[in-house]
């Protein structure tokens, strides 16, 4: 039987997802995928891959999931599941989400982020990071991997792309029913590479979420030109709660709003400037920092 799972994912939904409305219309279609029989006599991961799938039928929030754990769930007595201890050690063994940092020939900065970690975790990383690409002639920052992250972590990168503030993006949280604002930081630690040499942004089909911000907020302030592919398109961050012992959901609970273009990436991805495959991306963001020069 997976009717308490269904009643308190429909719950979750009700209460947290950011658009009340459509939450409704989610909670009806996996109440009666439960009444067909779909999710009978499977185990916990197939499970949860097909309520995923019903999850993203109705408007194809990407965000919007049900995840398994071969880790048992904890019990927290608060609202979100999330482990800031696991999600630490995580980070630590990710590098904190840099793959890659150096100083190509032709004094061309290549800096690779698969993940933004939480901002305060990653942050001597990312400031580490800065510093040493900071006095290049023109950046390749590599998002072709990167599949999300903090919003905070975004602004500290974009922080040192920039020479005077910036309003980068606004996030709404609907519990809160409050609108954040993300600017770059006033001081950051160490040398800018500053807001005049120039940057090229590595996309791909995978770049996801915090990743896209970041693509977004350099597009749309004419900061960076994007090549690759165009992204996966999911500007609604979220929250993860327990649903069951290796059950937990991951709800979007707020959605990006960009202060220039007054909406985001959701559905329709992060379109390049220069669109080529993936793979070929770094050959013509080289060859473009390089000949710029």
């Amino acid at each position: 039987m997976r009717e308490p799972e269904i009643e308190t994912l429909c719950f979750q939904l009700a209460s947290y997802y950011v658009f009340p409305d459509t939450a409704n219309e989610i909670a009806k279609v996996v109440r009666a995928r439960l009444d067909e029989g779909a999710y009978s006599d499977v185990d916990d991961e197939e499970f949860a891959a097909r309520v995923t799938a019903d999850l993203q039928s109705v408007n194809g929030d990407k965000h919007l999931r049900l995840l398994y754990s071969a880790e048992e769930v904890p019990e927290t007595g608060r609202d979100s599941a999330w482990d800031p201890v696991a999600n630490k050690k995580a980070a630590e063994l990710d590098a904190f989400g840099i793959r890659r940092v150096e100083r190509l020939e032709g004094n061309v900065g290549l800096l690779e982020i698969r993940l933004l970690h939480d901002a305060e975790i990653a942050t001597p990383a990312i400031v580490a990071a800065m510093n040493l690409i900071a006095h290049t002639d023109a950046l390749i920052i590599d998002l072709r991997g990167n599949v999300g992250g903090d919003p905070h972590t975004v602004a500290l990168v974009c922080s040192y792309l920039f020479d005077e503030p910036v309003h980068l993006n606004d996030i709404y949280n609907r519990p809160e029913d409050s609108t954040q604002q993300f600017w770059t930081l006033p001081h950051v630690p160490g040398p800018k590479f500053g807001g005049t040499k120039p940057v090229y942004v590595l996309t791909s089909a995978r770049t996801f979420s915090g990743g896209e911000e970041l693509s977004y907020n350099l597009q749309q302030n004419e900061r960076a030109t994007l090549i690759g592919e165009t992204t996966r398109g999911g500007a609604h961050p979220g929250d993860r709660y327990r649903v069951g012992p290796h059950l937990k959901s991951a709800v979007p609970n707020g959605r990006a709003i960009n202060p220039i273009s007054g909406t985001n990436w959701e559905g329709v991805g992060v379109v390049p400037h220069i669109e080529v495959p993936a793979e070929k991306a770094f050959e013509v963001a080289y060859e473009k920092a390089t000949s710029n020069n």
